[in-house]
This record gives structure tokens, sequence and C-alpha cells, in this order.
């Protein structure tokens, strides 16, 4: 299991390393100068290649990708020369440990994902720690639902085959996956939160944390993640419905679970000892995908209900042309997306016996 684990993470970083130059050349190969973007497109020439020297963009498109992957890399290589641009800067850098060997200095570091344009130099490594969190929680808590409702559902129209229950939640949830998200949260958040907002008490749009009335401080408003929560886990909640009812007849017409039946065992026993757990695999495969897709960053909904996640922050950098802050998401989204099918890979192996590996 342990060499399955590392072989994984082998293929991983391979996996990174191509997402990492795939987007390297897709925002330098683009119309537009990032030092005008940085300045903001209201400086002088000697101001401009005063930022080109600083940032590495005078330097030829293969060293600026040289320069990019040492930057993101666990292990880079910097120059003891202050005026190099790859001068190992201890405020710019966080190093762990370093170690010298002639002009160089071989250091192991965090990723650099470098500074904002935009946010008065702000790190992108802070940007994002500050929003994914929250999008984290709000992805939590929607797949909370879809898995606790769905495989309920899932499992009681396995057990009602073609009765009108089945056909109705049949119904609800091809609905549900064709329902687009930004048209979804826009009524949920007109009908909730305006309409009955007498009764639901709740809010058309806010974040986790927001400004108390006094502005002294910031208050946790775990309400404002009950509207965005359900949106988001309404399309994968209809697919858990579906495939948990498929896998789960599937799994009910095995010979195995004939000879627990014959063995005497009650409906309630069969499902919860046998036709459960091995129901599941599919389920799985399915809510992953969806995971590492909203912990991308559910963009609409994030941007409607005005919730200060990843998401959003994506859609502002691409409004005012931040380019490390969309290259930073981008490889962390990618990060995110190689993790959880490892963390899937794990699961199938203690679900299924037939693919663990010793």
């Amino acid at each position: 299991m342990i060499q399955h684990v590392f072989q994984k993470l082998g293929y991983g970083v391979f996996t990174l390393f191509g997402v990492a130059t795939v987007v390297f050349l897709l925002f330098n190969v683009l119309p537009g100068d990032p030092a005008r973007m940085l300045l903001d497109q209201r400086q002088d020439s000697e101001q401009l290649l005063s930022v080109k020297k600083k940032y590495g963009f005078d330097k030829s498109l293969s060293t600026q990708y040289l320069y990019y992957i040492n930057d993101i890399s666990l292990v880079s290589f910097h120059s003891k020369n202050q005026d190099d641009f790859t001068f190992l800067d201890v405020d710019k850098y966080n190093v762990m440990t370093q170690f010298s060997m002639g002009t160089f200095v071989i250091a192991l570091k965090t990723p650099y994902l470098r500074n904002s344009f935009q946010k008065n130099g702000k790190s992108v490594g802070k940007i994002i720690l500050e929003t994914l969190p929250n999008t984290a929680i709000l992805a939590i808590a929607s797949i909370g639902i879809a898995l606790f409702i769905g495989i309920l559902l899932g499992i009681f129209s396995a057990l009602y085959k073609d009765s009108f229950f089945d056909r109705f939640i049949a119904v609800v949830s091809t609905l549900g996956m064709s329902l687009p998200s930004f048209l979804s949260a826009i009524l949920f958040a007109w009908f909730f939160g305006f309409v009955l907002k007498e009764y639901t008490h709740l809010n058309m749009t806010g974040s986790l944390y927001e400004v108390d009335d006094f502005g002294e401080g910031v208050v946790l408003q775990l309400k404002n993640l009950i509207l965005p929560a359900i949106v988001l886990g309404i399309r994968p909640l209809a697919v858990v419905v579906q495939l948990m009812r498929n896998s789960l007849l599937e799994v009910l017409n095995q010979d195995y679970i004939r000879t627990a039946k014959a063995k005497g065992l009650t409906g309630f026993q069969i499902i919860k000892n046998h036709a459960f757990k091995n129901s599941l695999n599919p389920v799985i495969t399915a809510i992953s995908g969806w995971f590492a897709s909203m912990l991308a960053g559910a963009v609409f909904v994030e941007y409607i209900f005005n919730w200060n996640g990843l998401g959003k922050e994506i859609v502002e950098a691409l409004n005012t042309l931040d380019q490390p802050v969309i290259m930073g998401a981008v490889l962390v989204i990618a990060s995110l997306f190689i993790l959880i099918n490892i963390f899937v890979d794990i699961v199938y192996s203690w679900l299924d016996p037939k693919v663990r590996i010793d």
C-alpha cells in the first residue's frame, strides 16, 4: 500500500509539472505586458524597465520559465549575488533549510507563488490561504448534504423500484442535474433570502465572517452558509441518488445476496452488512470529482452569494488581469485534484478487497 501511494505521488508530481508548464505558456503567449498590468498602465518607460528587471520580465521566455519552476518547487537553486533575480530573499521565500554550494544556495522551502499585481503586492499564497478555507467549508457542507440525503433517497428508490416514489425521485434528480448553478443560486437567493426572509431569516448574500454593526470586528454568520451549500449540493445530490439506486439494484442481484437471504437475514441486515458498502464505489468516484471541482471554486455560486472564497477571488483576478493570482489558483486547484484522487484510490482499497494492494 505504501509503495502504491508513493507511486501515485510520483505520477502526481509529473502531472503538476505539466500543469505548471501549460499555465506558464498560456499566460505568457497571450497579448499584454505583465509589467503594465503590474503598474496599471499609468507609468513611464523608465519605471516599466525597472519593473521588468525586478520581476525578470526582461529575460527570455525560457529563462522566465526556469525562474517560475524554481519559485514553485519545493527544492530550489538561488544565487548569492544580491543583484541577481534568483537571490534567496528570506522575506520573500519561506525557507525551511538551505545548503551552500559554491556560488549557489540550495533551499528547501514552500512553493512561492509570487505576489499579486493589484492588491498592493500581497503574497498570492496568503490570498489563497485566506480564501481557500471558506471554499473548503462550503464544499464540505455541500458534499455532506449531497451524500446524506442522496444515499438515503437512493436506497429507498432501489427498495421501492418502479413505485411512484421511485419515479418522482427520478424526475426531481433529472431536474437537479440539468438546472444550472447560477440560475438555482439566483432563485434560492431571491425566494428564501428576500421573499421568505421574514420566516427564514436568511440573507440574500453574505460570507462566513462579516464585520459587526459597530465595525469593530468580525462575526461568525453560519446562516450565510445554508443557501450556498444547498445550491452547490443540488447537482451532486441528484447524481448520488441515481448512482446509489442503480449500484444498489445491481448489488442486490448478486449471488451472495441471494445466499444471505437464504440464511434468513432480514432486508435491513442485508443492506447494512453486505449491499451498502459494496454499492458505494461509483458514488465515491463521482463525489470525489465533485468535491475537487468545488474546492476549485464554485465561481457562480460564490459570486452570486458574495461568498469570500477562491472562486470569487478568481473572478476578481480575471477582471483585474491579476496574472499571479490566477496562475497560483490554478496550481493549487491542480494539486487538490491530485491529492483527492490519491485519497480516493486508498478508499477504494478499503471498500473493495479485490483492488487492495498488500
